[in-house]
């Protein structure tokens, strides 16, 4: 297996080491054995990164340049990319325990994000002629916001980071990409690919770091966006440290999703829909159903073969085609996990492992826990397990759904369609599902607005994520004989 990229970062056209060492290292996931250090960047790296990427925004080389030269670049960007995505698909299993298989698929689609964002912005355009009201011409600019600074998550790095970072870019925004420390190695090859497509100096560069380096990132004041994908408690700090510069933001992050089965709800269907959903990748999704809530007259049964086809789940090495469940990301979200598991049994709840597991890695069996209280399961736990509730009613159910605020997904089983979208429609996520638990969004233009305490700025359609990263700015003649 090829070793992991050395970690570096890509400032101002160079590549540099970051200046700190951070505790604990980077992990063969399967093994647990380390694989290299975590490194984070100095203020002083986070400050040559800002000022490169302000002067860069100042001088104009880049949005200046127009739309077709910014297309161009990005096809560059893409073609460049494609010589790097077995790299990829390797650095990202070994940084998240997502299977080989998914993170070669991930990995794959990454050009053609590149090369979608390039071909919208040349339909799109950036300026607009119109006549004003006065009778001259008014120019509409979409212009960009500035340094964009693009957070992104450990689950699925390059899957997350990708569509940011296109739209950012193709709306003339220099981008700064600070990935986690705990997945920093895909970020070099975009590093990499960008330097061989020949992006102006400053356009892309790489930051690592912890969270204090994403801290001292956003809450500078020279940051015109900021694009962040993890917990919702990151989220929640980066909106207090921007705040003061009303930096514009787009944020999504966590949510514990709801699934609502009712007492005529397919049972093999559900039942595979729900291990489905439960182990993709690795539970470490952000749409995964979380609080299963079931009709009282099907309940044991749900409980009964959900249990039996977990404990079917084989699982084991991600690099194995023949795992069905790889391991967590690192130990620490391993612990972090147990412990959260732990406060809940602690009241009272019930934690049935099913999968048997390796005794070696970051494993995680497939676990279902009763007998807890739906206040008690508001937070998302964010790995291979979930909660069941038993409730007597649709009505029970919409309220039972509701406890501990919005998720970013819900997902509604019945044999009544119609009865499945009523209570949809009650429930409080970007996306509701019904009959099924599929990574994929439901139609080509999803627009999701609604993510509430899951996030904000929503999930968008191509088009609208290239607007979310330019503004308007209007300039004309005005008409002096106008009567105020």
């Amino acid at each position: 297996m090829d070793a992991l990229p050395r970690i570096e970062n890509f400032i101002a056209g160079n590549f540099h080491t970051p200046a700190r060492t951070l505790v604990g290292s980077l992990t063969d996931p399967n093994t647990g054995s380390p694989l290299q250090p975590r490194l984070a960047s100095s203020l002083e790296q986070v400050n040559d990164a800002l000022a490169a990427a302000t002067t860069v925004h100042e001088d104009g080389d880049w949005f200046e340049a127009g739309p077709l030269t910014r297309a161009t670049a990005l096809e560059a960007f893409a073609e460049h990319l494609t010589e790097h995505l077995d790299q990829i698909a390797t650095a990202d299993a070994l940084n998240s325990g997502v299977l080989h298989g998914i993170t070669t698929a991930m990995a794959s689609g990454a050009p053609d994000r590149l090369r979608a964002a390039a071909e919208h912005l040349r339909n799109a355009g950036q300026d607009v002629t119109v006549e004003g009201r006065g009778g001259g011409p008014v120019l509409r600019r979409r212009a960009a916001w500035g340094p964009a600074i693009i957070i992104g998550p450990w689950n699925a790095p390059i899957a997350t980071v990708i569509g940011k970072i296109s739209s950012a870019l193709a709306a003339g925004n220099p981008v700064i990409l600070k990935p986690s420390e705990w997945a920093p190695s895909s970020a070099q090859y975009l590093a990499q690919a960008a330097a061989a497509a020949g992006l102006p100096t400053s356009v892309f560069q790489v930051v690592h770091g912890d969270g204090s380096t994403g801290a001292a990132l956003v809450g500078d004041p020279r940051v015109g966006i900021v694009s962040f994908t993890g917990s919702s408690a990151s989220a929640r700090s980066i909106a207090t440290a921007a705040a003061p510069h009303f930096t514009r933001l787009q944020l999504e992050a966590s949510g514990n999703n709801p699934v609502v089965i009712r007492a005529d709800a397919d049972i093999e269907l559900t039942v595979n829909a729900l291990v489905n959903g439960i182990i993709k990748l690795n539970g470490q999704w952000c749409e995964g159903p979380g609080k299963i809530i079931v009709h009282e007259d099907v309940y044991e049964q749900i409980f009964a073969e959900l249990c039996a086809r977990l404990s079917d789940v084989v699982v084991g090495s991600n690099f194995d085609e023949t795992s069905q469940l790889g391991p967590l990301s690192h130990e620490s979200h391993r612990t972090d996990l147990e412990s959260r598991i732990a406060s809940v049994t602690s009241l009272g709840a019930v934690a049935h492992s099913t999968a048997a597991i390796p005794s070696q890695g970051w494993f995680f069996s497939p676990t279902i826990i009763t007998g807890v209280a739906p206040a008690e399961a508001t937070a998302e736990l964010f790995g291979p397990v979930v909660t069941m509730h038993a409730v007597s009613s649709d009505d029970e159910a919409v309220v039972t759904a509701r406890q501990g605020g919005d998720g970013l997904g819900a997902y509604v089983f019945s044999a009544d369609i119609d009865g499945a979208l009523s209570i949809g429609s009650q429930l409080r996520a970007g996306e509701v599902k019904i009959n099924g638990t599929s990574l994929l969004d439901l139609v080509g233009d999803s627009r999701q607005s609604f993510w509430g305490s899951s996030g904000y700025g929503g999930h968008t359609t191509l088009a609208d994520e290239l607007e979310i990263f330019r503004g308007d700015r209007i300039i004309g003649v005005d008409n002096p004989d106008f009567p105020i």
